[in-house]
């Protein structure tokens, strides 16, 4: 039998856009919407939008367009919210304290279990009601909860070694804030990485040619 094709990496990077733009709808009150109004929301061609949609079967009706909250639990379904993995943040400074008291975890499909920090005046200090534990602890508490996600907030030189005790621990996807290459050293695990530097220098890129 014949493996099915697993759906291009554009494609599933425009989801989390349809479900917060759908759970965005839903919470205004609307109940239906076509893809030709979608198009116009969201910056998209109606036919971008019908095509990524049949990619995972989610098909609209003739006349009706697509029903809001059926769409939003479907999306939510695909990108697998109604489950909750297990993460651990590793890195308590500013921005690993911006991401763990601002992000919605639990509405993304996580629970944030421990936060982590080399700092010594940083451990047993309170941070979204966890108890911020020492690096030293962090192979340990990996055998006994058994975390799914890391969250890397750290510098890059220390990022691989920690990176790689997570691996060891049963971590396999990483949502990496470092510049460390994670996968030279977990090559089979999964890696987000988020450059914020990378973004501020694509705006000043399209600043200067479209302003």
């Amino acid at each position: 039998m014949t493996e099915p094709t697993a759906p291009a990496l554009p494609v599933v990077r425009r989801l989390p856009r349809y479900y917060r733009f759908f759970s965005e709808l839903k919470k205004n009150g609307v109940k239906n919407i076509s893809s030709r109004a979608l198009s116009e929301l969201m910056g998209l061609t109606a036919s971008q939008i019908r095509q990524d949609f049949s990619v995972f079967g989610i098909k609209g009706q003739q006349g009706c367009g697509y029903d809001v909250t059926e769409t939003a639990a479907e999306l939510g379904g695909i990108l697998r919210l109604d489950r909750r993995k297990k993460a651990v943040l590793i890195g308590a400074g500013n921005l690993g304290r911006a991401i763990s008291e601002h992000m919605d975890f639990e509405g993304k499909g996580y629970e944030l279990i421990g936060i982590f920090d080399s700092d010594p005046a940083l451990t047993g200090t309170v941070l979204r009601g966890l108890n911020i534990m020492s690096e030293s602890e962090l192979a340990a508490f990996c055998l006994a909860n058994k975390p799914e996600i890391a969250i890397l907030c750290v510098p890059t030189e220390p990022a691989p070694e920690l990176a790689r005790l997570l691996y060891d621990g049963g971590v396999r996807a990483f949502w990496n804030f470092s510049h460390a290459n994670i996968a030279a050293v977990c090559p089979d695990a999964v890696v987000e990485n988020v450059h914020l530097s990378d973004s501020l220098m694509i705006l000043s890129y399209l600043y200067d040619k479209n302003c």
